[in-house]
């Protein structure tokens, strides 16, 4: 079945909202991602973007191994290995260095685009074509938000941006094939982030030491600050979004991404910030273009190709398709 090419950017005919319950669960996850901007300029050492990230990953992924006591097996092996080195070892040390050296509104930008990317990719590796409405909303999602975070002084660091463009595309790609591949039978969502947390700090391991080496010191602050970014901004935050991904279609998750530069300008805010009248307009643009994404078409075609699926019960959850309005 292929599907057809959407005439209007108007919602679709027969829709329905996703479960509520299911949704806000996974907001939670980019919600606690949108903290990291706040503790890494104010807590973390500055220079070890590496660091940051193996300290985030290797000890949850550990400590989720010892809790589930599961390991990959067959082809699963290499799965999590790969899926692991683009949501943790490729994007976290990514993230960490657009953090530090570009400002948090620019950083947040670049991140928001992911939407945009997951749409993108998953018209080949889902056989999905995103609506005109998905489209649009991910354009004014982004605009949203860079009317939210971007100010006149806003400098642009080349380093900084590339980082945080690979981060942005690393996740998207890690995000478009957890959709693809699923979860294994009998492996829950705390298991599947604990084998790509464990994966991509092992993977960081040798390259931190070799390329970064460790802080001179980690105080008080920095030992919170490692310890929050890897238990709810890691471990916990993961598990939610892997649940969530396997029960929404990567059109509805994808854009609830947003909420961390939301969230971000809302820390900001606490520490003595404040928005003017255009930023709280974007802010809305923003929070609509995050709710308008979790309408979904009552029709649907299989989200994973056939014969690429894992046999896990969540891989075979349904993207939505609207007859005659793709």
């Amino acid at each position: 079945m292929h599907p057809s090419t959407e005439r209007s950017p108007g919602p679709p005919r027969s829709s329905r909202a996703l479960p509520l319950a299911t949704v806000a669960l996974t907001a939670l996850a980019p919600a606690a991602w949108g903290t990291t901007y706040a503790v890494t300029t104010e807590l973390l050492p500055p220079g070890h973007p590496m660091f940051a990230g193996l300290a985030r990953a290797l000890p949850a992924g550990l400590l989720a191994l010892a809790i589930t006591r599961l390991l990959p097996r067959g082809d699963w092996w290499w799965k999590a290995g790969v899926l692991g080195a683009l949501n943790i070892g490729t994007m976290f040390p990514l993230l960490f260095l657009a953090a530090e050296r570009l400002p948090g509104g620019v950083a947040a930008t670049l991140g928001a685009a992911q939407p945009l990317l997951v749409a993108g990719l998953a018209i080949g590796a889902l056989h999905v074509r995103p609506t005109v409405w998905r489209w649009t909303w991910g354009v004014l999602g982004v605009a949203g938000v860079g009317l939210v975070v971007l100010g006149p002084d806003a400098r642009l660091d080349t380093v900084g941006v590339l980082a945080g463009l690979g981060g942005t595309t690393a996740m998207a790609c890690g995000t478009v094939l957890t959709k693809r591949w699923g979860r294994p039978a009998g492996v829950g969502p705390l298991t599947l982030a604990g084998w790509q947390l464990t994966f991509g700090g092992v993977l960081l391991l040798p390259l931190t030491l070799v390329i970064e080496g460790l802080p001179p010191s980690v105080d008080t602050g920095a030992a919170a600050g490692y310890l929050w970014l890897g238990s709810v901004g890691g471990l916990i935050a993961y598990t939610l979004w892997f649940r969530g991904i396997g029960k929404l279609s990567v059109g509805a998750s994808a854009p609830l991404v947003l909420l961390s530069p939301l969230v971000a300008a809302v820390v900001g805010l606490g520490l003595g910030e404040s928005l003017s009248v255009v930023q709280w307009v974007g802010f809305a643009v923003a929070l609509a273009a995050l709710l308008a994404a979790q309408w979904e078409g009552r029709a649907t075609v299989p989200a994973v190709a056939p014969g690429s699926g894992s046999g896990s019960a969540d891989a075979a959850v349904d993207v939505p398709v609207v007859i005659a309005r793709r």
